[in-house]
Formats: C-alpha cells, structure tokens, sequence
C-alpha cells in the first residue's frame, strides 16, 4: 500500500468512498448466491470483497490522524455501497421465482400460450366470489417474468398474479439430520 500514502487525502477520501462502494456491492451480491446456494460464486466474491475492504478499511486507520473526511468516506461509501448493491441485484435479476396466476376466463388459454412459449404450467380449478376461476402455477428465472406475464396478459389483461422468490435445492436429497447434532450420527 506504499503508493497510496503519498495520495493527497482528498483523492484518498474518494478513493476510499469508491473502494466501499465496490466492497459493499459484492457482498450484497455474495450474500444472494449464498441464499440461493451458488457456492462458487460466494467463494469468488467474498474473496474480492475483502481484499477492498481491507485495502480501503486500512487507508482509513493509518491516516485517519490527518483527516477525519476519510472516516466519513468510508461511512458515505458503505451507506452508498447499499444501494448500489441492490440496483446491481436487480439488474441483474439473479434466482428464481414461482407465479400464480388466477383467471376468471380464460385459463386454458394462457396455460397454452406459456407452453407454447416452453414454459412448465400447472393448473388448478377453483372457486372464487362470484364464480369459477383458474389458478396457474409456473416456476421460472427471474430474467424470464416479464415476459411470462406479458403473454399472460395478452391473453387475460383482468387476470392478477403473485410472484414469490424462492431458491432451488436442485437434486440433492436434504440431508437425515441437521444442526449440531448431524455431526454425531453421519457415518
């Protein structure tokens, strides 16, 4: 870190701001692929995320006795850093989510128009207020929602829907036992 104590502490408290940003970002986005159980990802952006932090978190203690605009720059850049972390999140629209959609009408049509579209649906019959309706199940990227719903809604534009995030487990079985406790009965 040589060259940076040359920096003049304004640049430094910039750099700083910057460093946090960064840092914070990538572990807001290392915390979702752990809940979504992207392993390798984690692994690779936790890795970076700390070389920043402790390059920024280390610019801050040596020279914090010259400005204390560093210690505020590093304070704006995580609060920063936050929100940048999650606009990145939804730009990039990582995991997965399951819709249901409800239809009064026309739910034959829609299941049609999203397989047509390659899309696994699932149908229900049911009973609403005033009358029969359709309840449609459907798992999907949540790259691919917008376009899920558009074809739904060109069908049906009365139609509501909800939307849940969930993530998948893939085909590993859950294990017998878990917490504490696992680590006495595996074999």
């Amino acid at each position: 870190m040589e060259p940076l104590v040359h920096i003049p502490v304004a640049l430094l408290a910039v750099l700083i701001f910057g460093l946090r940003i960064v840092d914070v970002s990538l572990g807001t986005l290392r915390t979702i692929s752990v809940v979504h159980g992207r392993v390798r990802l984690s692994v690779v952006l936790g890795f970076f995320e700390v070389l920043v932090w402790v390059t920024a978190v280390s610019q801050v203690i040596a020279r914090l006795d010259e400005s204390l605009w560093l210690a505020v720059a590093y304070a704006g850049g995580f609060a920063a850093g936050n929100a940048v972390g999650i606009a990145l999140e939804k730009r990039l629209k990582l995991g997965s989510v399951v819709v249901r959609i409800i239809t009064a009408t026309k739910g034959d049509e829609i299941a049609r128009s999203l397989r047509a579209a390659g899309q696994t649906v699932t149908t229900f019959p049911g009973e609403g207020d005033t009358g029969a309706r359709t309840l449609i199940y459907l798992a999907c990227s949540r790259r691919d929602l917008p376009d899920r719903i558009d074809r739904a809604q060109r069908v049906d534009p009365d139609l509501f829907y909800a939307v849940e995030r969930f993530s998948v487990m893939g085909d590993r079985p859950l294990p017998d036992y878990t917490g504490w406790r696992a680590v006495f009965k595996r074999k």
